[in-house]
């Protein structure tokens, strides 16, 4: 039998174990002092975002909104906010981008819009026009009340009654964000004309936001009760089993087209947003084969209140490498989640957690999402209820942790007033102990966080182990986690401790090689508390 050649991520399409840069663009870096970050504020921090070693960058929400969900309900698709900037800044930041060998993933929110869009005002106006069905209404029950019992995510009934047509509209979300038909077939058109508009602009791919949303059950029929749990239901939502108002059969066929048009261009990125109950088998729908999405995440680790090596087996142990099974993401931070260094660990072991978190990510198999300033290590930002700005946590408070506190603006300068974010009162306050890690201080310090981050992830581009290859768990207890990555003849075997207390080398797994990489002195004798380490065959 010939030997078995070395794979390289050469051979695999860019996005494959891809390392993707999150960027909240209202909190990034604002260029006109007006407390709101911007694009232009983007372009002039890429030579940093580049120095991490990303191979992408993916921004959230900068169209036209009137902003109730902060950019995710859109009143015009096609156009930048004036508060961003102009679609000649969005150029800009496309080129420079290039430039940088950064490839532009922008969010797609095909589930809704704004009510303030023109398709809606349209819509509402009458019930024969031409945007009539662009939207889902329904009449009222006999006694007026609505007609389903769906519930929306952010707390109380799916539905607003409208006196202009006389009906209901559905909304998953805020009222403010009214339910898009996506069965339209002139809805769809429409949707992926805008698709299109935005690649002919230059971006490299999407994330679809809540695209198991997309779809509801034309029967408008009610939802049954869910089953208690031991988990605290804070929302309306909570109570029910999602099974009619949203992940519809027909969402496979649009996600279809919308991999046809990215293949047109060749070479793009299509992510989905996937979270509920039945999170599993939708992400494994919309990705299996090679006519769907090419990866998606879901909430796995998102709120999870803690790190354990059963989370992490169960997470990874959902995407085996199994020909025609799709491609997995994960991301432990985002703009919707509570930082994960305040969600995981205590602040007396943040450096060594924060240090061995990074590793963890790197070491997985699948794309990695880093959001901004977890790189720094960039703690959760206790927002009081007067200062809240987000509508869900406003809603649940006190019971829902508010997504503002993960949205504080990103400390470039710890000395400087502002934090070199650019203006001195930004649109949400800044996080004081942010300053000491700031971009400057870390910047200065070889050891930091950033410096770390930056060595794993050009690890993980020179190893195809750790890029594409397989994954196997080895041993997993109560607190330690170890994996073998293989990818041709090159294997590496990952140790973690993720527990508190010092731990030996678990009985079983033989030692190898050279090591890589380890954290907070970790070799093959002994995990300390919070480590790790990666061995190379």
């Amino acid at each position: 039998m010939p030997a078995r050649l070395p794979e390289s991520a050469a051979d695999h399409p860019w996005w494959k174990g891809a390392t993707i840069y999150q960027i909240y663009p209202r909190s990034f870096a604002d260029s006109n002092d007006d407390g709101i970050g911007d694009l232009p504020g983007i372009t002039a921090h890429l030579d940093y975002v580049a120095s991490l070693g990303v191979d992408a960058v993916w921004l959230s929400p900068f169209f036209t909104s009137p902003m109730a969900d902060f950019g995710y309900d859109v009143s015009d698709y096609r156009d930048v906010d004036p508060i961003f900037g102009t679609l000649a800044d969005f150029d800009a930041l496309i080129a420079r981008a290039h430039e940088l060998g950064l490839k532009i993933i922008i969010d797609q929110v095909y589930s809704h819009t704004s009510e303030e869009h023109d398709w809606f005002r349209r819509s509402r106006a009458s019930r024969s026009g031409d945007k009539a069905d662009w939207y889902v209404w329904a009449d009222a029950k006999p006694d007026g009340t609505p007609p389903s019992n769906w519930q929306s995510v952010f707390g109380g009934p799916a539905w607003t009654w409208d006196a202009r047509r006389g009906q209901y509209y559905m909304h998953n979300f805020l009222k403010d964000q009214p339910q898009l038909n996506g069965h339209n077939p002139a809805v769809q058109d429409e949707l992926i004309a805008t698709a299109r508009f935005w690649l002919d602009r230059g971006v490299d791919g999407f994330r679809l936001d809540a695209i198991n949303f997309a779809m509801h059950d034309p029967a408008l029929t009610d939802n049954p009760p869910a089953p208690a749990t031991n988990r605290a239901r804070t929302r309306s939502f909570d109570f029910q089993l999602k099974l009619h108002n949203q992940s519809h059969p027909d969402i496979v066929g649009f996600i279809e087209r919308i991999r046809a048009l990215l293949d047109e261009y060749g070479a793009g990125f299509t992510v989905a947003e996937v979270g509920g109950d039945d999170s599993d088998r939708e992400m494994k729908l919309f990705t299996g084969g090679n006519g769907r999405l090419n990866s998606a995440y879901g909430f796995d680790f998102l709120y999870a209140d803690r790190l354990t090596p059963e989370l992490i087996v169960d997470a990874v142990g959902n995407w085996p490498d199994t020909p025609g099974l799709g491609w997995p993401s994960w991301a432990f931070e985002n703009h919707d989640a509570p930082r994960a260094i305040s969600r995981w660990t205590t602040p007396d072991q943040r450096e060594a957690f924060a240090r061995m978190k990074i590793l963890l990510l790197v070491a997985l198999r699948g794309n990695i999402f880093l959001y901004q300033g977890e790189e720094l290590g960039l703690t959760q930002v206790d927002i009081a209820f007067d200062d809240l700005l987000d509508p869900e946590a406003i809603a649940n408070w006190p019971l829902t942790l508010s997504r503002d506190g993960a949205r504080t603006p990103m400390p470039w300068i710890g000395a400087a007033p502002d934090l070199g974010f650019g203006s001195t009162q930004p649109w949400l306050p800044f996080g004081e102990d942010h300053r000491a890690i700031a971009v400057d201080a870390q910047e200065a310090d070889a050891t930091s966080l950033l410096h770390w981050t930056r060595t794993l992830i050009a690890a993980r581009k020179a190893h195809p182990a750790l890029r594409i290859g397989s994954m196997r768990i080895v041993h997993s207890d109560d607190a330690v986690i170890a994996f073998e990555r293989e990818s041709g003849h090159e294997t590496l075997l990952c140790v973690f401790n993720l527990g508190d207390d010092a731990r030996g080398w678990p009985v079983g797994v033989a030692t190898y090689g050279d090591m890589l990489f380890g954290t907070d002195g970790a070799d093959t004798t002994m995990l300390p508390p919070l480590s790790g380490l990666v061995l190379r065959r």
